[in-house]
């Protein structure tokens, strides 16, 4: 039931969004959909320790956590054998974060704290003090923290547990003090260059008209797909660089979108783009429905006989077949597909596989992802 709410409520931002966008087309900001080249980033890791846990942390078998809390307390001046260690309050994790050009020492980022044992759940636990490392070996960053896993994992006797989101992973906001930036980027004053996020040819024409525009002048070329070169007017070069570029990212521009379906078959999830488009088909829709039902019978032996109680399963089996529907999807737009869809009262898995159909039939125009 969860699953088709989901799949109506995507359906009804997907109506809602062509309805309105016949009335107006919907306009980004360039620093929306762009980057520019010159800002670069590094990826960041280190392994740490989450302490404080409720007997959820890393139990017997995780070898190298043992480990670490022995050589930690041997720094503090505490000698422990490691095999004498039985500790559930403690896993070992993997901490990672990226850091940009402009983030200098001092600045505070956000730091992912992942478990790489067998603990159960990271919820309470806190990040010690642990340094963070780019490809080149260099230390940038020192993270430590409370974890917010926001969700939980609870288990019961018998098998029986309860989970929501991913218990052993989690995040620490600002846990993560920068010490070392990485090598400066250096901004050009007389040439940018900006990266589009989802190349495209005609994003791209778009982006250059709307600059041309603003500037009054052909500043703005298109190298290819996903890059665009724009010259520095005289009175922005030197100290206005800046300015200019905060100028040019505030400009709103129309992207153009790919016409795509995304399918996800393991939540029954079914996204569909606003371009998507369909030739006129036709659709049979019917199901096998089978039914099998368990039914203990006890039988037991007559009085002062040798016999045993025994149990038995008697299975009922029952097979019903819905009316097969025919309908014709001839909506040319999302709107019109959603509404021939519903005619149909179809479920989400029976729309995967329409869409699959459509796809193999030719009518279906636009690319198909399963995810």
């Amino acid at each position: 039931m969860r699953k088709v709410i989901l799949l109506l409520l995507v359906f009804v931002a997907l109506v809602s969004f062509i309805s309105f966008g016949s009335l107006a087309q919907v306009k980004v900001r360039v620093k929306d959909i762009t980057k520019l080249q010159s800002i670069k980033e590094m990826q960041l890791f280190g392994y740490g320790l989450v302490v404080g846990l409720n007997g959820t942390g890393d139990k017997t078998g995780a070898i190298f956590t043992v480990q670490s809390i022995a050589n930690m307390l041997q720094k503090m001046g505490i000698t422990v054998d490691p095999k004498d260690l039985r500790v559930k309050n403690c896993a070992a994790v993997m901490v990672t974060c990226t850091l940009s050009t402009f983030n200098k020492p001092g600045s505070r980022v956000d730091v992912t704290v992942s478990s790489i044992g067998n603990a159960t759940s990271l919820e309470g636990g806190t990040l010690l003090l642990t340094p963070l490392q780019g490809i080149d070996g260099k230390l940038y960053v020192v993270a430590q923290g409370p974890v917010s896993i926001g969700g939980f994992n609870v288990e019961a006797g018998g098998g029986t547990s309860s989970r929501k989101n991913h218990p052993t992973v989690g995040r620490i906001p600002n846990g993560g003090i920068v010490k070392n930036s990485p090598s400066p980027s250096s901004i050009s004053q007389k040439e940018l260059t900006f990266v589009l996020s989802q190349p495209d040819f005609t994003t791209a024409t778009h982006i250059c008209e709307v600059i041309n525009s603003y500037l009054s002048a052909n500043a703005a070329k298109a190298v290819d797909a996903s890059t665009i070169k724009v010259e520095v007017p005289e009175k922005y070069q030197n100290q206005k660089v800046v300015e200019f570029i905060s100028q040019i990212q505030n400009l709103s521009v129309t992207p153009e979108t790919v016409a795509r379906v995304v399918i996800n078959e393991r939540t029954g999830t079914i996204v569909v783009g606003s371009k998507v488009r369909i030739f006129p088909v036709a659709v049979a829709h019917g199901g096998l429905f089978v039914s099998i039902k368990s039914t203990p019978v006890i039988s037991q032996p007559p009085p002062l006989s040798q016999g045993k109680t025994v149990t038995k399963e008697e299975k009922e089996i029952k097979v019903e077949e819905q009316k097969g529907r025919v309908a014709i999807l001839q909506g040319t737009t999302v709107e019109e597909l959603v509404r021939s869809l519903n005619a149909l009262g179809v479920t989400p898995r029976d729309i995967i596989a329409i869409f699959q159909a459509l796809k193999e039939a030719g009518a279906l125009q636009a690319e198909l992802i399963i995810m």
